[in-house]
């Protein structure tokens, strides 16, 4: 399960959740902080990432583009690092069902 963090959540969480979520990125490592969400979102879809986000541009795609990739939600305003550590830990199980699921595209965490 690998996650491709957005601009808009922390770097750190790609270290911070090694254990739980190994091979995940963050769009500043891969040269996308200033390209558009529809790039993140065709390389997330080529290299088997789920999408973890703060704001409702990738939920917008999901609707527009369908299934894949699949989309995090993360809606919890302006909050901490540790924060949002605790949040996707804390959901691991719902995060992997998710993940596994045929049927669902977004998952929103609140």
């Amino acid at each position: 399960m690998k996650l491709l963090f957005d601009q808009n959540v922390s770097r750190h969480l790609v270290t911070l959740l090694d254990d739980i979520f190994p091979d995940s990125k963050h769009v500043l490592e891969l040269g996308f902080h200033t390209e558009v969400d529809k790039t993140i979102w065709e390389y997330a879809i080529r290299n088997g990432f789920t999408i973890v986000t703060q704001d409702s541009d990738f939920y917008r795609l999901s609707l527009i583009f369908g299934f894949r990739p699949k989309v995090i939600w993360l809606r919890y305003g302006n909050t901490s690092t540790n924060f949002i550590e605790s949040v996707l830990r804390e959901n691991y199980k719902i995060i992997t069902e998710f993940i596994n699921s045929r049927e669902n595209a977004f998952l929103e965490l609140y």
